[in-house]
């Protein structure tokens, strides 16, 4: 088994205000926790603006470039916040996404981490939010549909904080099922079970503050289940690991082996079809447990946990 990691330091050189959660800390605490890993290590590459038109339109493309400060750092809303290097480290991110689903594609590697920053999940087609700036799991699931021809491509979500960037971006799109738990109610306020898509392909499964481990799995169990019933070709995880019971954003109780167990559980589903396992960083901001989970969940990538 291969599998390949795709990071750069221009992860690092993304600046937020002092004592903001999505603090540069946060690419050195997840490459430190992988660093002794038998991982195939790759640069991430700078997106083509092109990728970037797969979900958002020049317009967004354009005043997002346009509020890249020279120097300093600029707030875009109350949470997301550029400096002179984010725009580099933005088309990384969906750069090392579209690669790894390059990559495991056409068979360099049976699956991919991407650890990069800014995360993207939030990222509506018209709206920077919630830390993030570009849709990056939404464009590497249109990379598969249409540059590798596709039918079927799967989102799963376990980031504490509802992907309403992703579900916004794929709500229109019969080719690619979304499928998210996260805790309700908490940012950014969307995610009900009764938000299905415009083709029934989107799955949300809310969970109350307070959801263990335990809960956390039965829930993923029933994604599972119907995502091996749609028959994905290319699978894509939003890893957000702020559902920890020590993360300072949320009220979920999951630990480091919960993480472990839905990751080993999402690649034999996976496997079943045949399906190749594409993950991206997203949430996650207490640094040691970070660490920790991020270990745990690329350990189940490669198949041999430690």
């Amino acid at each position: 088994m291969v599998t390949r990691l795709y990071t750069h330091p221009d992860a690092a050189r993304h600046e937020t205000p002092p004592g903001h959660p999505e603090q540069v800390a946060r690419h050195k605490a997840v490459l430190t926790a992988l660093a002794d890993l038998p991982l195939d290590r790759h640069e991430a590459p700078l997106a083509d603006q092109a990728e970037l038109l797969r979900c958002h339109p020049q317009t967004y493309i354009d005043r997002i470039r346009a509020a890249i400060p020279a120097e300093g750092i600029r707030m875009l809303d109350a949470d997301t916040h550029v400096s002179p290097s984010s725009w580099d480290a933005a088309l990384r991110a969906v750069g090392g996404a579209t690669a790894a689903v390059d990559a495991v594609l056409t068979g360099m590697a049976d699956s991919a981490f991407v650890a990069m920053r800014p995360p993207g999940h939030h990222a509506e087609r018209e709206t920077a939010m919630g830390f993030c700036l570009f849709g990056t799991v939404a464009i590497a699931a249109m990379r598969g549909l249409d540059h590798h021809r596709l039918d079927r491509v799967a989102v799963l979500d376990f980031d504490v904080h509802h992907g309403n960037g992703t579900q916004d971006l794929l709500w229109n799109e019969k080719r690619a099922f979304f499928a998210s738990t996260h805790q309700m109610p908490l940012y950014p306020g969307t995610g009900a079970a009764d938000q299905t898509g415009a083709y029934g392909q989107i799955m949300n499964l809310p969970l109350r503050p307070g959801s263990d481990g335990a809960v956390a799995r039965a829930a993923w169990g029933r994604i599972l289940d119907r995502m091996i019933e749609w028959r994905p070709q290319l699978v894509i995880v939003s890893a957000g690991f702020d559902a920890h019971a020590d993360d300072p954003l949320a009220q979920l109780d999951w630990l480091d082996q919960d993480f472990a167990a839905i990751t080993r559980a999402i690649c034999d589903a996976a496997a079943i079809g045949g399906a190749p396992v594409v993950s991206c960083l997203e949430g996650g901001y207490d640094l040691a447990a970070l660490g920790r989970s991020a270990r745990a969940h690329v350990e189940q990538l490669i198949g041999t946990p430690g």
